[in-house]
């Protein structure tokens, strides 16, 4: 099954680059780009895109603007922000408002490919950057852990801990040499256990638990 995906920015050497990252993957398929905010909305609207990445700083409606409009129309669109900047207002505002990622334009092109077929599974994808920052803050003081529904296997706790690192699925089989089919169904396992919707919830709870001191 093909991704479709709209690429807004309005500088067009970014949406070239995203554009020859994303389609040189057989499973994703830019079918439009938008220069401005306005642009993207119309082409969300009308396309009904799998996934939106939006920059944040666009003419008309900003990315963070888009993605508020987009959740509150309830358009079937996966919305990942990607910006140049890495400030923690816009990743609370971004993920507040339903976007489904957070990455930096200077992010691998392997994350960018991961954050789109992220988006489409229903998962958050994070700069492991941001992320590392992002949740140090969030769990300083650090708060008693919640015991998990069922205890983690040794194999778990090794994928929650490279999570909470930043690290992506890929980064994850490689660093554990399993497949990234196994690395999906250990994350699905942690999901279920520890009571999170996402990696990102599998990472807090890596760091509330004090595993990564």
């Amino acid at each position: 099954m093909t991704t479709r995906i709209v690429i807004a920015d309005d500088q067009p050497g970014i949406r070239k680059g995203f554009r020859r990252i994303l389609e040189a993957q057989p499973d994703l398929c830019v079918v439009a780009e938008a220069d401005n905010g306005n642009a993207a909305w119309e082409a969300a609207r009308t396309l009904s895109p799998d996934v939106l990445l939006a920059d944040i700083r666009m003419p008309g409606m900003d990315g963070l603007e888009l993605t508020r409009e987009i959740v509150a129309a309830a358009l079937p669109v996966r919305v990942v922000v990607v910006t140049t900047f890495d400030l923690d207002e816009y990743v609370h505002t971004a993920l507040r408002e339903g976007a489904c990622g957070f990455l930096l334009k200077r992010s691998r092109a392997a994350l960018l490919v991961e954050a789109v077929r992220a988006a489409v599974e229903g998962d958050a994808l994070i700069s492991p950057e941001i992320t590392t920052r992002l949740l140090t803050r969030l769990t300083s003081p650090r708060r008693p852990a919640r015991p998990p529904a069922e205890p983690l296997t040794a194999r778990e706790s090794e994928v929650a801990r490279l999570v909470a690192e930043g690290l992506t699925n890929s980064d994850i089989g490689a660093e554990l040499f399993i497949s990234l089919g196994t690395v999906k169904t250990h994350l699905a396992n942690l999901q279920r256990k520890l009571n999170v919707r996402n990696r990102v919830g599998i990472a807090a709870a890596v760091w509330e638990s004090g595993l990564m001191r």
